[in-house]
């Protein structure tokens, strides 16, 4: 009897401090109040920036102080709030999409929530970075669809909007439209057949600041994808050897990510690593879209290692068999690029998904027809020459 009474008391002992501990951490009432609103801060000074401004101040003395609070409402009605810790003697307010002077309500605010009368900042922020998007903006014509350029050189996350009109006449968001923080943007959408369309762009912010609204009739020139059945590895002399594990076919048989369904190119082989293969018809080509492979390296990882960095694509119709390049046609020469700009070896999920999605390379539009294409590396992510390619689409016009 002695020992259940002891279990129940450790029991409930041990439940109310689990209660209580609760209670603490909860943070939603603190165990006493101190009413009086802290000092305001003072000695401010303000850095206007393009679409923010930084606002530097000295703290009030108060022991319980928590932490600085900004108000204001951007020029769109949307009201903001920022909160700076004590730790801190300054903060940043942002989301202004025009240069007027805006007002800012600095709070300072105590452990029991309690504020201070505010003090009225002026800043006068510089341009937005939307509007130099909007001023570069360059929407073209392309093989399939459009192709959207532009610069972005704040990184700031933005979306470029593209609208056709719906059945009833409304301007509609195409839900490809562009969304990224990179500094060149360079997109395309595709599958639009080749009648002339009728588009509207504008530019919005994280912040919902819109641009100006761009109107541009265009029609998208004609292609096909060039079917992978026909594709063949075509080696000629000069041309790099392949890693063992790996053949020609693991780039057209439909998996984008997984070894050995890929075709990598033998490391020790000296020099630019050229491959050769066989589309199998002869067509007018216009792109080709590859599927870099991504290395098990922090889970799949992109831009790293043997993944394209700088090549060039030439394209024939009549091969020399003895390996030269007499009678290739250069079709374009790239330079892969990482959307977030980060170190080599690191990734952020905008960059993962559009290496995923393959990378879109274009040729260029007078070239003649060809048949057999020809990659040639010059260097890849790691540094090296030799490449590794999950996946390559090829397209066209065979007509």
């Amino acid at each position: 009897m002695k020992n259940i009474n002891l279990k129940h008391f450790i029991w409930i002992s041990l439940s109310l401090l689990a209660i209580w501990s609760c209670a603490e951490e909860d943070g939603r009432e603190p165990f006493s109040k101190n009413l009086t609103p802290p000092g305001q801060i003072s000695e401010y000074s303000v850095e206007n920036l393009p679409g923010r401004a930084k606002i530097t101040y000295s703290l009030p003395s108060d022991k319980d102080l928590l932490y600085i609070k900004a108000q204001y409402t951007l020029g769109n009605g949307r009201k903001m709030e920022v909160k700076s810790s004590y730790f801190n003697n300054s903060l940043v307010v942002e989301g202004f999409a025009d240069t007027l002077s805006h007002e800012i309500k600095l709070y300072s605010v105590n452990r029991s929530e309690v504020a201070s009368e505010p003090v009225s900042v002026m800043i006068k922020p510089l341009e937005a970075p939307l509007w130099e998007v909007y001023r570069s903006l360059e929407v073209n014509t392309a093989f399939g669809g459009i192709r959207i350029n532009a610069l972005n050189p704040f990184r700031e996350d933005i979306a470029i909007l593209v609208m056709e009109k719906n059945e009833y006449g409304d301007w509609e968001i195409d839900p490809n439209s562009v969304y990224t923080s990179t500094d060149s943007i360079d997109y395309a959408i595709r599958g639009m057949d080749t009648t002339m369309h009728e588009f509207a762009f504008t530019i919005r912010d994280r912040w919902l600041n819109y641009t100006d609204t761009v109107f541009q009739d265009i029609s998208p020139l004609f292609e096909m994808p060039l079917p992978k059945a026909n594709y063949r590895g075509f080696p000629l002399p000069g041309d790099a050897p392949g890693h063992p594990s790996t053949s020609h076919a693991g780039m057209w048989d439909g998996n984008i990510i997984d070894w050995p369904s890929i075709y990598m190119t033998q490391a020790v082989h000296q020099g630019p690593h050229t491959i050769t293969f066989d589309v199998g018809v002869l067509a007018k080509m216009s792109r080709i879209v590859i599927w870099d492979y991504p290395e098990y390296f922090n889970g799949r990882t992109y831009y790293y290692l043997h993944c394209l960095k700088e090549f060039e694509i030439y394209g024939t119709d009549n091969p020399n068999p003895n390996g030269s390049m007499d009678g290739w046609e250069l079709l374009g020469r790239y330079n892969a690029t990482k959307p977030s700009g980060l170190p080599h070896g690191q990734q952020t999920d905008e960059d993962f998904r559009v290496a995923n999605e393959g990378f879109s390379w274009e040729f260029d539009i007078n070239a003649p027809k060809v048949r057999y294409l020809r990659i040639r590396s010059t260097r890849n992510w790691g540094g090296s020459t030799n490449m590794a390619i999950s996946e390559i689409q090829v397209y066209g016009d065979p007509r």
